[in-house]
């Protein structure tokens, strides 16, 4: 069995000032070359960018399933009418 990672081609283009700049940024790293400093510097950005875009989905996902129950005209069910009542008998006789 072959434990090799396979790995993948991205070919892009950039300016000679790009270059330059990504050249200079790849030395003041520490990265030993420029193919892994572009690799992890655009991997650290595509991960911040996936996990923002995450919690903007679900900050929006939590903020309907909030006012949709907030603002709904769904009776309480039996078993939260018990809820409450207990909850209620509970309040009043520590109240005593």
């Amino acid at each position: 069995m072959n434990s090799a990672k396979k790995t993948e081609r991205i070919d892009i283009r950039v300016s000679p000032e790009e270059k330059a700049m990504l050249l200079k940024a790849q030395a003041l790293s520490g990265e030993r070359t420029i193919t892994s400093f572009i690799s992890r510097t655009l991997r650290d950005k595509a991960e911040e960018i996936i996990e923002k875009n995450q919690r903007i989905l679900s900050s929006e996902r939590d903020k309907k399933i909030f006012f949709d129950a907030v603002f709904s005209d769904i009776e309480p069910n039996t078993a939260l009418k018990k809820a409450v009542k207990k909850y209620n008998t509970l309040v009043n006789d520590n109240d005593l």
